[in-house]
C-alpha cells in the first residue's frame, strides 16, 4: 500500500470517528466523557458545545479530504490534535481516570498528529519532486527560468 493511499484510509478513519463522536453528543445517545469522574448533566449545555466542536473539526477536515487539499488537510489534522490533547488534560486536571486520559484521549491525539505528519511528509515529497520537474520543463518549451 502506497504512503499516499495509507494516509487516505488514516485520514477518512479520524474524519469519521469525529463525525461520529460529534453527533454522539448532539444526538441523545447517552455518550459520556470518558474519564472525568463526574459527567456534567444534560443540562449543562456541555454535551452540545463538545458535540458542536466535533462536528465543525470532522466537517472541516472532511472537506479538505474531499477536495483534494492535502497539504492543508495536515495542517488541520495537526490542529486537530489539540482537542483530544486538552481533553486528557481536562480528565488529569479534574482528577478523572490516569488510564482514560493517556488511553483514549492521549492516544487520540498522537493518531491524528501522526497522520497529519504523514500527510505534509506526503505532500513535501510531491512538492518537492514537482519543483525538480518544473525547471526541466519550463527549459524544453524555452521558457525563461525566472517566470
Amino acid at each position: 500500500m502506497s504512503l499516499k493511499k495509507l494516509n487516505t484510509v488514516l485520514a477518512i478513519a479520524v474524519v469519521l470517528f469525529t463525525l461520529y463522536l460529534g453527533l454522539s453528543f448532539v444526538l441523545p445517545l447517552g455518550t459520556s466523557f470518558p474519564g472525568l469522574p463526574n459527567w456534567p448533566s444534560g443540562d449543562s449545555g456541555f454535551p452540545v458545545v463538545k458535540g458542536s466542536r466535533e462536528l465543525a473539526m470532522g466537517l472541516a477536515m472532511g472537506i479538505l479530504l474531499v477536495t483534494g487539499h492535502r497539504r492543508a488537510l495536515g495542517w488541520v489534522l495537526l490542529m486537530v490534535a489539540v482537542a483530544p490533547f486538552g481533553d486528557m488534560v481536562n480528565v488529569l486536571a479534574h482528577h478523572g481516570s490516569t488510564a482514560a486520559a493517556f488511553g483514549i484521549h492521549g492516544l487520540t491525539a498522537a493518531l491524528i498528529a501522526v497522520t497529519g505528519l504523514l500527510i505534509l511528509r506526503e505532500t513535501s515529497k510531491a512538492r518537492k519532486a514537482q519543483e525538480t520537474a518544473t525547471p526541466a520543463s519550463a527549459a524544453q518549451h524555452g521558457i525563461p527560468s525566472h517566470f
